[in-house]
């Protein structure tokens, strides 16, 4: 498994990560097979997302933020409720195939890491299983 290690800029925010899981496919070597990209942090997920349009971007975030706004009277003590339930609702991780030595995503995907609780120090993990050749 290959860890990557970074630090996002922003109370929230989707990075393209994508670049970063192909060059570490390509290094693995694995012809044939599955990726999984996922992360551990429970304010933060990985997810496929259109890898074109910035505003798309921006309008997710803003949309997840009505569904769960900061401002909100939570239940819990934790300060940082809305980036959890955010968290939970996008998911940790995600898994694609890996075809002739090549990430296996449409035209318009690309695999994001949503920072929800930032900025901070983050990491997300990227594991190959080798497919029947």
């Amino acid at each position: 498994m290959q860890t990557i290690k970074f630090n996002t800029k922003y109370k929230s925010e989707m990075v393209d990560i994508t670049e970063q899981v192909r060059d570490e496919v390509i290094k693995l070597g694995i012809t044939n097979g599955l990726c999984t990209v996922f992360s551990t942090h429970t304010t933060a997920s990985i997810l496929f997302f259109e890898n074109k349009d910035p505003k798309l971007r921006r309008d997710f975030l803003s949309s997840l933020s009505r569904i769960a706004p900061a401002d909100a009277a939570y239940s819990s003590d934790d300060e940082n409720a809305a980036a959890h339930i955010k968290s939970s609702l996008c998911g940790p991780r995600v898994v694609l195939p890996v075809v002739n030595g090549q990430l296996f995503l449409g035209k318009w995907q690309g695999i994001f890491f949503c920072e929800f609780d930032g900025p901070r120090d983050r990491e997300f993990h990227i594991q190959v299983i080798k497919g029947v050749e």
